[in-house]
């Protein structure tokens, strides 16, 4: 199950925690990886390493979701250098918490900048490809913080709110090429981020959630998998959530 072989995946926001996890799993069923990075091209290299080590293929390329036209153009490059693209995974995202009457309109911009309009502007350019090649899968990284909101994140939950929207958008505009359009909102994972929250923040998110535990960025990547693999063509405009219950 889940063979992709012979497929191009883009991982955007694939150093680290979810996306990372998501490219070394790919990769492991077989796809050739493309991941990207803003900043930590050590942290980058450190997966592809990874990858390379247990047999797979893959490499890392820098890509600023932050600016659309330069987004939408890298990812561009990056399918007609690869022969096209399979499998997009819009990972790539930040997270400026406040208060509303503390948020500034530089935070709300850079966070629907990077999290709600470079993932549009890498399945702008994801879906040209796919269209021709009529199939393709393209995955939001969503949240939890999406569906069910949370105080001091309303940046942050309207852009992975709008995430949810666009995946059922554009499902609908793309369903007859073949192409397929989810969201994964996961909960609490335990990533780099989350390690560094207070015991009592940790008790406080824990204590929402049934399961009594973070998620791994494993369990979150598996879902994002599943969603990329023939197994789930028949799966398209959903919300796949990973959050041990957090939100029903």
């Amino acid at each position: 199950m889940f063979d992709l072989s012979g497929k191009t995946a883009l991982v955007t926001g694939g150093s680290r925690g979810i996306g990372s996890a998501t490219a070394e799993l790919l990769a492991r069923q077989g796809a050739r990886v493309i991941l990207t990075y803003v900043r930590d091209a050590e942290a980058a290299q450190r997966t592809v390493q990874s990858i390379e080590a247990a047999g797979g293929r893959a490499e890392a390329e820098k890509l600023d979701t932050g600016s659309f036209e330069q987004a939408e153009a890298s990812v561009a490059a990056l399918a007609k250098r690869a022969g096209g693209l399979d499998i997009l995974v819009a990972n790539a995202g930040v997270a400026i918490d406040g208060l509303l009457l503390r948020l500034r309109e530089q935070d709300l911009d850079t966070t629907l900048s990077i999290n709600l309009k470079g993932a549009l502007a890498c399945a702008q350019a994801a879906i040209k490809p796919m269209m021709r090649a009529r199939s393709g899968r393209i995955i939001f990284v969503s949240s939890v913080v999406g569906q069910m909101g949370n105080a001091g994140q309303v940046a942050y939950a309207a852009s992975k709110a709008a995430l949810i929207g666009a995946a059922k958008s554009l499902a609908r505009e793309y369903a007859s090429r073949g192409i397929t359009v989810n969201a994964v909102a996961p909960g609490y994972v335990e990533t780099d981020m989350t390690s560094k929250l207070e015991p009592a923040q940790r008790e406080a998110m824990l204590s929402g959630v049934p399961l009594g535990r973070p998620a791994s960025a494993a369990e979150a990547a598996a879902a994002i998998v599943f969603l990329a693999s023939s197994e789930a063509a028949y799966i398209t405009g959903q919300v796949l959530a990973v959050n041990g219950g957090m939100y029903m």
